[in-house]
């Protein structure tokens, strides 16, 4: 038995019925990576903390009734403050931090009982579309290795796609995770914002970014994701409110479905690919019989440069706590406090982390703030009341994740069109939005994946429109 090959759901199975134990399922995988470490997928590992934890796993009397994923092993985006285990966020300025904490996200995976092999590259500060700006290296896609995997989750996405784990978290800013979904060939999910705790996530753009799950499938998608949702006092944007069932209601029977379609802003992108995909996705809604509408999202084609405002001015702010003195990296031979403050920084970020933060710094200075920042939150305000228009007549809608399949590593070198890749996803962020890519198609060898955006805290419903819409 490939035990590398198995679904989380099946792994639970394994394990509740002793076909297996935890130890030979996170050795076969320690295995299997130490086989394959040229796809760069870990910044640090945790092998023998697994390990232990397996041993523990077995002998205990929990059984997965109790502990569901008790003696599963999985793979955290190195973005999770781990306690005990190095947190880089893909860059030089966080290589030395061993956190003395561990973010919510990952204390209620092992509340669960799941066993973290290690932390996953990803580029740097989660700033990235290509897992290109990570201070180790980039990450090679599995499907095929002169590829980018997506970013910023890069590594957590080819984790999964390589079998190293069954399942693994991620975060989205601007797709983050469902852009690295498409690129591989998986399902990755972004919750409505508030409904994952960010304590212990390292942020970039505090009103944009959100933990999710990236799975091999719909059902082990919402399975991974039950366990890390939910409210949490330490974290002020949490929202307080019942976490549902997303296991059960991902295959029930119970919700009924309208389809909004963006027909004629996807035709107007000019992409002939683009709109043949989106054309056959139509069609397999139509084949399920399940009621569609076309629908106007007027100013979803301003998100990219909103965004672009937005989160550069948050990540300014947020980076402004790396100074050399507190934690982190710090330079060496300085003149003075303003020297180390000048060398740790620019000697720590790399060069699109201080990009981003300069435009940040820039939207947010004197004169013009109101010219920048202040405009791009009103044409985002613009953007969510589309959805909410959208939302009166519709269950959800579908969108392509991407405008293409995962391109060449180096092959884009214009920033503005390394930006582009965001363009389908990045609206679900600046509204708040759940949304969920999935595979669909193929160019080149190489997988497509469809979105589905939700409304706010109408995860359930994604989850079950795009299992329906998976096993067709």
């Amino acid at each position: 038995m490939d035990l590398e090959t198995l679904t989380l759901q099946e792994q639970i199975s394994g394990l509740r019925d002793k076909k297996f134990s935890s130890v030979e399922l996170v050795e076969n995988y320690i295995s299997v990576i130490g086989n394959n470490e040229d796809l760069n997928v870990f910044v640090s590992n945790d092998f023998e903390r697994a390990i232990a934890k397996a041993k523990k796993s077995d002998s205990s009397n929990n059984i997965q009734q109790d502990m569901p994923l008790n003696g599963i092993p999985m793979v955290h985006k190195d973005i999770f403050c781990t306690e005990g285990v190095k947190t880089s966020c893909g860059s030089k300025m966080l290589d030395n931090f061993y956190p003395p904490y561990s973010a919510t996200v990952v204390e209620r995976l092992e509340q669960a009982g799941s066993i973290c092999l290690g932390k996953a590259n990803m580029d740097e500060f989660a700033m990235g579309s290509s897992n290109e700006t990570s201070f180790y290296g980039a990450v090679k896609n599995p499907l095929n290795k002169q590829k980018s995997p997506g970013g910023s989750s890069g590594g957590s996405a080819a984790a999964v796609a390589a079998n190293f784990s069954s399942f693994s978290t991620g975060t989205d800013t601007g797709g983050s995770i469902r852009q690295p979904a498409s690129f591989c060939g998986l399902v990755g999910i972004k919750p409505t914002y508030g409904r994952v705790s960010r304590y212990g996530m390292i942020a970039f753009a505090s009103s944009l970014d959100q933990g999710g799950i990236l799975a091999k499938n719909i059902k082990d998608t919402a399975i991974a994701l039950q366990y890390i949702s939910g409210y949490d006092p330490k974290d002020a944007t949490s929202i307080k409110t019942k976490v549902p069932n997303f296991s059960e209601d991902c295959e029930s029977d119970k919700f009924e479905h309208v389809v909004g379609l963006a027909t004629n802003l996807i035709n107007s992108f000019g992409d002939e690919n683009l709109s043949k995909n989106y054309s056959k996705a139509i069609k397999r809604l139509a084949k399920l019989k399940i009621k569609t509408k076309e629908i106007e999202l007027p100013n979803l084609e301003l998100s990219l440069p909103v965004y672009y405002v937005i989160a550069p001015a948050e990540c300014s702010a947020n980076l402004s706590r790396y100074d050399g003195i507190r934690f982190g990296y710090r330079a060496e031979n300085v003149d003075n406090l303003e020297d180390l403050y000048f060398k740790s920084r620019g000697e720590g970020f790399g060069n699109e982390t201080k990009k981003r933060i300069l435009i940040g710094t820039y939207c947010l200075s004197s004169g013009f703030y109101d010219a920048y920042y202040k405009k791009a939150q009103k044409i985002r305000n613009l953007i969510s009341s589309d959805f909410v228009n959208a939302f009166k007549d519709v269950t959800s809608i579908m969108l392509p994740t991407t405008s293409g399949e995962a391109f060449d590593l180096g092959s884009i070198t214009d920033p503005i069109e390394m930006y582009k890749q965001d363009i389908f996803t990045i609206p679900a962020n600046l509204g708040g939005l759940p949304a969920i890519s999935i595979p669909f198609g193929e160019k080149d060898n190489m997988p497509l994946g469809i979105q589905f955006i939700g409304n706010i805290l109408e995860e359930s419903s994604l989850l079950n429109i795009s299992n329906k819409f998976q096993l067709d």
